[in-house]
């Protein structure tokens, strides 16, 4: 069974959502990794130039909020979500390092 992890908001109110799960764009490909090197990223609530280089659609006409993200390293995931001044809301598969704005 997958495991979906809610949808990541982070202090400044950017939002996204961070998936790893045997259906998803993620390294290991398995419900139940220990540390996924990874990840889906999906839906950001706005145009992140770090996610640049991950968008499955570039010439899509809608940008990237209707977008997804195969294979994100998890450092890149880290850094978006340190950008944003950590998460207040949200979950994030093994391998990224939730960042809680209340830890910074």
């Amino acid at each position: 069974m997958s495991v979906y992890y809610p949808k990541v908001i982070c202090a400044d109110g950017f939002s996204m959502s961070v998936q790893a799960h045997a259906g998803a764009y993620c390294e290991p490909k398995s419900n139940h990794a220990v540390k996924y090197s990874e990840v889906e990223v999906g839906f950001p609530s706005d145009f992140e130039p770090l996610l640049d280089d991950y968008v499955e659609m570039p010439d899509s006409p809608k940008g990237h909020k209707d977008q997804v993200f195969p294979y994100v390293p998890v450092s890149v995931v880290t850094n978006v979500i340190a950008k944003h001044g950590g998460m207040v809301e949200g979950e994030v598969p093994p391998g990224v390092a939730s960042l809680r704005a209340s830890d910074r």
